[in-house]
């Protein structure tokens, strides 16, 4: 019987492990249940962030503008469709549609680091109009090389990024604002090296990736709402 009772004694505390553990799992998925639920329609204080407004990915389905702007945005950043991609018809009538509902109007251009700068500037020049009533343009650094063709090597893309940048900036007559993913900044510290306005990106909490302050903060990658059958990337202006 003695025998037996130890063998109890010592199995009790591992079913406590056990039942401890799987509460613990149990506790971490209604967590991000709650958190996926919560973020669908999640979007920062407006009165720490007055100045809010959406990105309107490229082939978006109709977005509903007066909806975004009774929803709070007071900015839209529209992106440019993928040159090498499918063609992006509505593009123009968004563009236009945008500015019809009141709200301040960006492009942001993808950049490409297989291709080089000149072929796609000459597409941001056939595509967006000058016109000194638009957002300063965005472009997106999240793309790295790694996936090319042909092999390109880093400091290849950070100069042909340097000539498209001035390139985009002589076409709008303004600064571009640098959309900067994690991955494109730690392979070449690009908040570092070119002294522009920041864009970063994090669900929820603030960036801080760049190790500078940043001015636009991509806070929200899928917010559900009127405006579009689609989640939309909800931003805010640091003040």
């Amino acid at each position: 019987m003695a025998r037996g009772s130890s063998k109890a004694r010592r199995k009790a505390p591992r079913r406590w492990l056990w039942r401890a553990g799987a509460l613990a799992g149990l506790t971490g998925l209604a967590f991000l249940a709650w958190f996926w639920w919560d973020m669908r329609a999640w979007r920062p204080d407006e009165t720490v962030f007055p100045e809010q407004g959406a990105v309107i990915a490229s082939n978006a389905a109709a977005t509903r503008f007066a909806t975004l702007k009774a929803l709070g945005a007071a900015f839209a950043y529209l992106e440019l469709p993928d040159e090498s991609g499918p063609p992006d018809p509505g593009f123009a009538a968004r563009l236009a549609a945008a500015r019809e509902a009141g709200l301040k109007v960006g492009v942001i251009h993808v950049f490409d680091p297989c291709r080089p700068a000149d072929a796609q500037s000459a597409f941001f020049t056939r595509m967006v109009p000058r016109d000194s009533g638009w957002l300063p343009p965005a472009i997106a650094l999240t793309r790295l090389a790694d996936g090319c063709a042909q092999p390109v090597s880093d400091a290849a893309v950070e100069s042909e990024l340097v000539t498209f940048i001035n390139q985009i900036e002589t076409h709008a007559g303004k600064p571009v604002i640098l959309k900067l993913g994690r991955a494109f900044q730690e392979r070449h510290r690009s908040a570092q090296a070119l002294e522009r306005d920041l864009w970063l990106m994090r669900d929820r909490a603030q960036p801080d990736y760049a190790g500078r302050p940043w001015l636009l903060w991509s806070a929200n990658a899928s917010l559900v709402s009127e405006a579009a059958e689609e989640p939309i990337e909800w931003a805010v202006v640091q003040k």
